[in-house]
């Protein structure tokens, strides 16, 4: 398309992809082997494997498995890459003509894992 500065990440025409959805800390993501995904705090070390029982879907390079709610056998196992905290977020509360002003900040916990293997 002329003109358009559209970007396609990710691409993955005539390849096929394994892929799983996965839960941790109340959130779904989706594990691609050899990616970085940030999940919320979990208590491991830097280098340490961890492993995700939760896996809500599969996909495969011949067929797609979706759990009820878990997929029975699948594992997700990854390697803790980083521990560290996010950009801190302002919180700012007024009412007018009340005299009422509060501030306070945030900075949420992560973990940042490479998806090492995915077992189906």
């Amino acid at each position: 398309m002329p003109g358009c500065n559209c970007v396609f990440v990710g691409s993955m025409i005539g390849e096929a992809m394994m892929y799983a959805i996965f839960q941790s800390g109340g959130h779904q993501h989706k594990a691609v082997p050899q990616e970085i995904v940030i999940l919320e705090k979990l208590d491991a070390e830097v280098g340490e494997q961890v492993s995700f029982d939760e896996v809500l879907m599969v996909d495969t390079d011949d067929e797609v498995r979706v759990g009820t709610p878990h997929v029975a056998g699948a594992r997700v196992t990854a390697t803790v890459v980083q521990q560290g905290r996010g950009p801190k977020l302002r919180v700012f509360k007024y009412k007018p003509k009340r005299n009422y002003k509060r501030q306070y900040g945030h900075r949420q916990a992560f973990t940042a894992v490479r998806i090492d293997e995915i077992k189906a």
